[in-house]
């Protein structure tokens, strides 16, 4: 199995990912892509500002790695507020959340990464508290035990997470305004290189700035480890300049091809193919055959082969496309007509 903290292309963060905080920008202004999502916030914002008023519940949706925790920080930014940062697996008790948000002061921002890991009775106490800004307290127990309501400062719950299906739908209806991100196009890729690079002080060319955008699978996270490992392949191998040859040769090293598929992307498909005809075949399968995780088949390397039109999913399980049989190599030679229909 392989680890995925060692796929330079596993747009999950990882601990040698500490630097990209550093690039992120800070405001609407300097966010690079999601040009629609920008349009929205900017309204959202203005708004805000011109009643005097908190943001209303936001909820970013999206693979990961595509920026909803920056968008959170440029939100507070741009809202000059604080934001509280947590996680849904952080929040073990309903004590943990009382405590965040009594500790909340007006305005301010909490950002729940991975909300659709909340647990049931944490999702109970944060309904009222992002709905009437108030905190249900249960003191004593047995017949003695009485609620007491707190009131809380009017405050903003950012919610982001990668499956918006887990997320519970009254906790959904409480968010009341909601933004899928998706993959970034090759022109804002480009953009988000050079602008890392200037940051870093990496003297780049045009053309290496391509080649690492061309595979950085439309993912800004992807795109700055990517950046970093070209960096050091340059400076040990070259001038420190990365040009179209030490890019294409570093990348070739960590086996990530022109369409940023890396092993186990190529792996996937290679197994659908050779074993299974090119499918259909079920998730649980496909994750057994090459001794990996389902979720992380699921989350992480589906998505960007759907992107790509690789790989479909079908009602009987998953299926490699043309496109996906000619990128590795194989003669499509599957018989694609289609069952009569008896009724």
């Amino acid at each position: 199995m392989v680890e995925e903290s060692t796929r330079v292309t596993n747009p999950v963060p990882t601990g040698d990912d500490h630097v990209d905080t550093a690039l992120r920008p800070t405001s609407l202004h300097s966010l690079i892509g999601q040009e629609q999502i920008k349009q929205n916030l900017e309204i959202l914002i203005a708004a805000a500002k011109r009643r005097s008023e908190p943001l209303d519940h936001v909820l970013f949706y999206g693979p990961p790695g595509l920026g909803k925790t920056t968008l959170a920080h440029v939100l507070a930014n741009e809202m000059n507020v604080n934001i509280k940062i947590t996680a849904g697996p952080a929040i073990e008790r309903t004590g943990d959340l009382a405590a965040i948000l009594t500790n909340l002061r007006a305005g301010d921002i909490l950002f729940i990464d991975e909300i659709h890991r909340l647990g049931k009775a944490i999702e109970e106490v944060l309904y009222p508290a992002m709905e009437d800004f108030a905190l249900d307290i249960v003191i004593g127990k047995g017949p003695a035990a009485r609620s007491l309501r707190l009131k809380l400062p009017h405050f903003t719950v950012i919610g982001a997470t990668t499956r918006l299906a887990l997320v519970s739908s009254p906790l959904r209806a409480r968010f009341g305004a909601v933004y899928r991100l998706d993959y970034y196009d090759i022109k804002s890729m480009r953009e988000i290189v050079r602008r890392a690079a200037r940051l870093l002080n990496v003297p780049t060319e045009d053309s290496g700035i391509d080649e690492i955008a061309c595979r950085a699978r439309g993912t800004p996270r992807v795109a700055l480890r990517l950046l970093r490992r070209v960096r050091d392949y340059s400076q040990v191998k070259g001038d420190g300049v990365i040009t179209r040859v030490y890019a294409m040769e570093a990348l070739q090293l960590l086996a990530v091809d022109p369409k940023g598929l890396d092993d186990v992307d190529r792996r996937v498909l290679s197994t659908i193919i050779e074993k299974f005809n090119g499918g259909p075949v079920g998730l649980a399968t496909i994750a057994a055959s090459i001794s990996e995780e389902p979720e992380t088949i699921m989350d992480v390397v589906e998505p960007y082969l759907l992107q790509l039109g690789f790989l479909d999913r079908t009602p009987q399980g998953r299926v490699v496309t043309p496109q996906g049989y000619e990128h590795l190599g194989f003669a499509y030679s599957r018989d694609d007509k289609q069952q009569p229909n008896l009724f």
